[in-house]
């Protein structure tokens, strides 16, 4: 989707503490063979703080960056993968309450590690209704510090940290300009996260752990054995999802300042993410995302919050930002910083 007239006005992250690798190694958290090959440094860890309140702090951060007035918000938006409070409470109404508090539609999407993207995706469609109130809060938290997660083995391909972020859209203007946004799916591929284990009752209803890596096995021994034959990899669907959007910003892969990518470990960034594209790891933000791990949604805005924040983003730099979820669906968005603060 060409965009072009809608801004990155606000962006901010909530402070969380870190957990060193070689600590978790010594505990006997994570393996370290997993530990070495993943060339991870710390991830975030966020005790007992609720995500609502991660998410809280980071909207705080961005409206005041936006600098814009609560009666001119018009949506919130807040996405998560993990469960964010009692069950059946509306934590995006908490985040409105604690944040902007006004009478505004507030909703929660839940779409895996692309749910900022999605939400982002809806914000810009919705504020193209509401010519009187002209910007949407965008929030992500998750603390997977509970009984049902071990966030050290439920994925060989990253290690799940906690955190906040949040992001103001204004369609009067901001640091950046999104010139585009989009996403496409596999949907044959879904069964890649579920494959082994029965729907009901739920895994987290019913003493069950997240293991995407049981589920990943069954599903790679069903392909194997004939059982299974996807018509799609996850690599061509990233791959159409970034030159479709590239194409819909008027710009190209090489002619993209930086690129900011989910917090994976090392190797699996590279294979799934950065070798399909062709881009070196210069060009991303793994400086920064070795020493928080993937946080699900939130590495899209705190990789972009790190860049700013650092000032290594100039007038005229484009941003690349992508990733993918469970579905399987790729995301991605073009932006043009305007302003250098």
């Amino acid at each position: 989707m060409k965009v072009g007239d809608m801004y990155f006005a606000g962006i901010g992250a909530a402070e969380v503490g870190v957990v060193d690798i070689a600590e978790a190694v010594e505990r006997g958290w994570y393996d370290a063979g997993e530990a070495a090959r993943s060339k991870l440094v710390s991830i975030t860890a966020a005790g007992s703080t609720p995500a609502p309140d991660l998410a809280v702090s980071a909207a705080e951060r961005a409206v005041a960056a936006a600098g814009l007035c609560a009666e001119e918000f018009a949506f919130v938006f807040h996405t998560n993968v993990h469960p964010q409070g009692p069950d059946g409470w509306s934590a995006q109404h908490y985040i409105n309450r604690r944040t902007i508090d006004q009478p505004v539609p507030s909703v929660e999407i839940r779409n895996g590690c692309i749910g900022f993207l999605s939400s982002l995706q809806l914000a810009v469609a919705n504020l193209r209704t509401t010519p009187d109130r002209g910007a949407a809060l965008l929030t992500c938290a998750d603390n997977f510090g509970t009984p049902s997660v071990d966030r050290w083995t439920a994925s060989s391909l990253f290690v799940l940290a906690d955190g906040g972020g949040a992001l103001v859209l204004s369609n009067t203007g901001g640091f950046a300009r999104l010139l585009a946004i989009g996403s496409l799916s596999a949907p044959e591929l879904e069964e890649r996260h579920r494959s082994g284990e029965p729907m009901f009752p739920p895994g987290l209803t019913d003493g069950r752990t997240l293991n995407f890596e049981e589920r990943m096995a069954d599903f790679q021994r069903r392909v194997t054995e004939g059982l299974l034959r996807p018509r799609n990899d996850f690599g061509s669907v990233v791959i159409d999802t970034v030159e479709r959007v590239l194409k819909e910003a008027d710009t190209s892969l090489s002619e993209i300042t930086r690129v900011v990518h989910d917090g994976f470990a090392y190797w699996s960034l590279h294979d799934l993410f950065l070798d399909p594209l062709g881009i070196g790891l210069d060009r991303g933000v793994w400086e920064f995302t070795r020493t928080v791990g993937h946080a699900g949604p939130l590495d899209q805005i705190r990789g972009l919050e790190y860049l700013w924040r650092t000032g290594q983003l100039a007038v005229g730099d484009t941003v690349l930002m992508f990733t993918g979820a469970p579905g399987m669906e790729a995301a991605a968005a073009v932006i043009r910083i305007e302003s250098s603060r």
